[in-house]
């Protein structure tokens, strides 16, 4: 029971810090220095710019009314996990408004769209990674493709040029421009986020002397191994191969291990985004 609570608590700190950084590259980044942006956050910035509708108010009328759509075509589960951010981030932005922060005026934009950017990215990728959604332009995607079988992607950066291009009306060719990169920054750093910490390397290594690498990275790197059945293309020998998943960081000495034992190993080194079980997100088991 305690831990169900400790983990519903992180999920819920997870979806406040998210939020509460995308927040803070609105008011500190992207108003001061009048950039663009997709989203629900540039539909907003279009219409506080061509009719003074303050950015929080818009926001926070426009999620209600699009997780309002989605609980009722996508179901209760996509409520639950979507309840929280809609309300959430234009609250904060009404509360950041009403404490008028100075923002953060760049002399080049460039600078700005790349703090906006990595602020962003991390916001959504932290929402991402407790399991939650952040509403607003998410959902007429995830319909479309519920409802037509339409991609998700697709349609989000269909919305977000032609959000862009409303926003141009009342700028210049050059803040579009800075809005293309402030979308691919912070994609970049929302894939970076999505991936921090589940990285890995995969090691696969074929070796005469399979037996004694077995039992060295097994004593040495305190990692599991598997031994794959295979069979040589050339020579048809059948051989065990050993496969191991390991850290960026103990990659260098796995490879001194090996090469230690058999200077003649084929060693193959994949990278792997994420892996799951005893080991990694589960405990280990010495036995």
């Amino acid at each position: 029971m305690t831990k169900n609570i400790f983990y519903l608590i992180q999920k819920l700190g997870m979806i406040v810090l998210g939020n509460l950084l995308y927040t803070l590259a609105v008011t500190l980044f992207i108003v001061p220095n009048g950039l663009l942006t997709g989203g629900t956050t540039g539909l907003a910035l279009f219409f506080n710019r061509a009719a003074g509708i303050p950015v929080s108010i818009f926001v926070c009328v426009f999620n209600v009314a699009m997780f309002l759509l989605g609980a009722r075509i996508l179901g209760k589960q996509f409520a639950l996990t979507t309840v929280l951010s809609t309300l959430l981030y234009p609250l904060l932005l009404g509360i950041l408004e009403a404490l008028r922060l100075p923002g953060i005026i760049m002399e080049e934009r460039l600078t700005a769209v790349l703090y906006a950017g990595v602020l962003i990215g991390a916001g959504l990728g932290i929402v991402m990674r407790a399991g939650a959604s952040t509403g607003g332009m998410d959902i007429p995607a995830l319909i479309l493709k519920k409802k037509k079988n339409i991609n998700v992607s697709a349609t989000i950066y269909l919305c977000d040029c032609i959000i862009l291009a409303l926003q141009m009306m009342s700028t210049d060719i050059h803040a579009l421009l800075y809005g293309i990169l402030l979308i691919v920054v912070y994609t970049v750093a929302l894939d970076k986020v999505l991936l921090f910490g589940g990285a890995k390397m995969q090691v696969k290594i074929i070796s005469s002397r399979h037996e004694a690498i077995n039992r060295l990275l097994a004593e040495r790197i305190d990692c599991g191994t598997s031994l794959l059945h295979m069979e040589t293309g050339y020579l048809h020998r059948e051989e065990n191969m050993v496969l191991a998943v390991i850290s960026n960081r103990e990659l260098p000495r796995v490879n001194q291990l090996i090469l230690e034992v058999d200077p003649e190993a084929f060693i193959i080194v994949n990278r792997i985004n994420e892996v799951k079980g005893r080991g990694f997100t589960l405990n280990k088991v010495y036995r």
